[in-house]
């Protein structure tokens, strides 16, 4: 039983392996529930991810966390949902560990652009628009990036904005660079601690862009 359970288990990961290495997309399996089947399921997510912890207290307590991030997937995904969740590379951390290391924006508000609202985009009566637009669709969307521990949000999310708004212009998807932002985009920005999509457009409009 044990063989059999690891290589459904190797299987399984092997499949999510094909469609993304990064993303070990689990669905529902009732034997996954028991705790060395999580323990294999463990082992094999860290060589995926090539995690090492430095000693054997600090991988079983990251073992827990992974366990109850598991079962929350396993229990989400009993559901009918338009969505299915995974295991990823966040899931040794508890939601309290990854909010502290990879969310909050630092901003200084007191130096933010002031501007009147533009009527662009607002909606007039009459207009015919569609209900929803998915711009993944319409190939608008760059793959996922990944910004690591550096807080430069406010640099993707500006260049995913370039980068759709250049595609549904130009009719090409070009991928452009999050690290150009951070390292030139210095007189308000501060680079990995934090800055405004607003000066992040106003640097690119002022250099050409």
């Amino acid at each position: 039983m044990g063989i059999l359970l690891f290589f459904a288990l190797l299987a399984m990961l092997t499949m999510a392996g094909r469609a993304s290495r990064a993303d070990f997309s689990i669905i529902s399996n009732k034997d996954l529930r028991e705790d060395d089947a999580i323990m294999e399921l463990y082992e094999l997510w860290l060589a995926e991810h090539k995690k090492a912890y430095n000693g054997l207290d600090e991988k079983q307590k990251r073992f827990t966390v992974f366990k109850d991030n598991f079962l929350y997937i396993h229990e989400h995904n009993q559901g009918n949902r338009s969505y299915k969740l995974g295991l990823n590379q966040f899931a040794d951390l508890s939601h309290e560990e990854f909010k502290a290391t990879y969310l909050g924006a630092k901003l200084d508000t007191k130096k933010r652009l002031l501007r009147s609202p533009s009527p662009r985009y607002q909606y007039s009566d009459g207009e015919d628009l569609p209900k929803s637009i998915d711009w993944r669709e319409k190939g608008a969307v760059a793959p996922v990036k990944d910004q690591g521990q550096c807080g430069s949000c406010w640099a993707f999310s500006t260049v995913a904005a370039v980068e759709g708004i250049n595609q549904i212009v130009t009719g090409d998807l070009i991928s452009l660079s999050e690290q150009e932002l951070v390292d030139c985009d210095t007189s308000y920005n501060q680079g990995c601690n934090g800055g405004l999509m607003d000066y992040a457009f106003e640097f690119i409009i002022n250099n050409g862009g």
